[in-house]
C-alpha cells in the first residue's frame, strides 16, 4: 500500500533540508477510494491530506510530522477489516475513517484490539458508539437524531401526504430508514410502502411499479446517492413525480449527475453547511487552489486530523489510550467545524442536522442548498 508524505513543495524542501526522512505520526485514512462511493472517499482523503499539510507547515504535532496512509475499503466490510489489519501492521495508531457504518464497526473492533484510535467523519449508525469501545469516536451526528429531524419535518410540513419508505438493506441505509419510520409512527403517520432493495442494484423497475401503485407523494430513501439517483431517474421515466427525501448519504453533486433534472426538489438532512462556517474560510481557500470542492465530509475529515493533533498535545503523549481519555473529558477542540467536544461514548455533544433542498442554480447546476 502506498504511503504518502504530505505537504506542499516548499514544505517538502524544508523537510529535506532539515534531514527528516519520514513522518513520525502515522494517520490512516480508510474509506471508499474507488468504487461507486469514491466521491465520498475523495472527500475523506482530501480533507485529511489538507489538514496534515497545514499542521505540518505549522510545525507538526509537538514537533513531529504527520504522515497520511491511505486504505481503500471500497465500502465493503470485509475489505474494511483488511484495511484495518494493514494499518495495524504498518504501525498506524490513529485512523480517520471509515465512511460506511457497516465498514466502520468491524474495522473499529480490529483497531480496539490493537491499540488504535479511530475517528469516523461520516458513520451515523447509533451502534458505532453504543458498543462501548474505548477507541471509537465520531464527528458527525447519529441516525436516531437525523431520523427524528426528518420525521418531524415530514409531520410538520407534509401532513396528509403519502410516504413510501425504501432502504438499501445496509447498516446505514436500513438503520436510517428505520429511525425515520419510528419518528413517523410516533407522529401517527403510516407509511404506504416499506421496501428494501440491494445496494449496487441498477434496475429498479419493480420498486418503481410498487411506488406507483401506492400513489406515494414522497419517497423516503435510506441509502447512498448511487442507488438514490437511479431511483429518481427511473421514477421520472415512469411518469412518477414523487419527491425523494433522504439523508447525508446523498451529499455529493454526483447524486444530481446520476438522477438528472428529476432530483430538483429532493429534500435532504445534513449538518448546517460546514463550508459556511467562519472557522473554515481560510481552509476553503486552500482547497480552491487545488480545484477541489470541499463538500459534505471533506471538512469533517479535516477536523478529525485536528482533533487527533489536539488530543496528542493535551495528553502530552502519542499513546492512543491516553489521547482517548483526554478526548472524553468534555474539553472542546477548536476545528474547522467549530468547537467540538465528545461525550463518554465518543459522540459529539451537539446535534447537527437541518434540512436541505436540491435546487437549480443560476448556472444551471442542481445542488443542495440549506433551507
Amino acid at each position: 500500500m502506498k504511503k504518502l508524505l504530505l505537504g506542499g513543495i516548499a514544505l517538502g524542501a524544508v523537510i529535506a533540508f532539515s534531514g527528516v526522512a519520514s513522518a513520525q505520526i502515522k494517520i490512516g485514512v480508510g474509506g471508499p477510494l474507488t468504487g461507486p462511493n469514491a466521491a465520498f472517499g475523495a472527500q475523506l482523503k482530501n480533507g485529511a491530506e489538507q489538514a496534515a499539510a497545514d499542521i505540518n507547515a505549522a510545525g507538526g504535532i509537538n514537533g513531529q510530522k504527520i504522515e497520511i496512509v491511505l486504505g481503500d475499503d471500497v465500502s465493503d466490510p470485509k475489505q474494511g477489516v483488511s484495511v484495518a489489519n494493514k494499518f495495524v501492521g504498518d504501525g498506524v495508531k490513529y485512523v480517520v475513517g471509515h465512511f460506511n457504518s457497516g465498514v466502520t464497526m468491524p474495522a473499529s473492533e480490529v483497531y480496539a484490539e490493537n491499540g488504535t484510535l479511530v475517528i469516523t467523519p461520516a458513520s451515523t449508525n447509533p451502534q458505532v458508539t453504543e458498543r462501548g469501545l474505548w477507541n471509537t469516536f465520531r464527528i458527525c451526528g447519529r441516525d436516531d437524531q437525523q431520523g427524528t429531524v426528518a420525521a418531524e419535518y415530514i409531520a410538520k410540513n407534509l401532513k396528509g401526504k403519502k410516504i413510501a419508505v425504501v432502504h438499501d438493506k445496509t447498516t446505514y441505509g436500513k438503520g436510517l430508514a428505520d429511525e425515520t419510520l419510528k419518528g413517523l409512527q410516533k407522529a401517527g403517520i403510516k407509511e404506504v410502502l416499506y421496501e428494501g432493495v440491494n445496494a449496487g442494484e441498477k434496475d429498479f423497475s419493480a420498486l418503481v411499479s410498487k411506488i406507483k401503485s401506492t400513489g406515494a407523494d414522497y419517497v423516503y430513501w435510506g441509502g447512498l446517492h448511487t442507488e438514490g439517483g437511479l431511483i429518481v431517474r427511473q421514477m421520472r421515466d415512469q411518469g412518477i413525480q414523487a419527491t425523494l427525501i433522504s439523508g447525508d448519504g446523498i451529499t455529493t453533486d454526483e447524486f444530481a449527475a446520476i438522477g438528472g433534472p428529476g432530483v430538483e426538489g429532493t429534500l435532504m438532512t445534513f449538518a448546517p453547511d460546514p463550508q459556511k462556517r467562519p472557522e473554515a474560510a481560510a481552509v476553503i481557500k486552500r482547497f480552491e487552489t487545488r480545484n477541489f470542492k470541499p463538500e459534505a465530509y471533506t471538512l469533517y475529515a479535516y477536523s478529525g486530523v485536528q482533533i487527533i493533533a489536539d488530543g496528542i498535545k493535551r495528553a502530552g503523549s502519542a499513546d492512543p489510550k491516553k489521547v482517548a481519555a483526554v478526548l472524553k473529558d468534555g474539553t472542546a477542540t477548536k476545528t474547522v467545524l467549530g468547537d467540538l467536544a465528545f461525550d463518554k461514548k465518543g459522540d459529539i455533544t451537539r446535534i447537527d442536522y437541518t434540512m436541505y433542498t436540491w435546487k437549480k442554480q443560476p448556472d444551471g447546476k442542481i445542488t443542495y442548498v440549506e433551507n
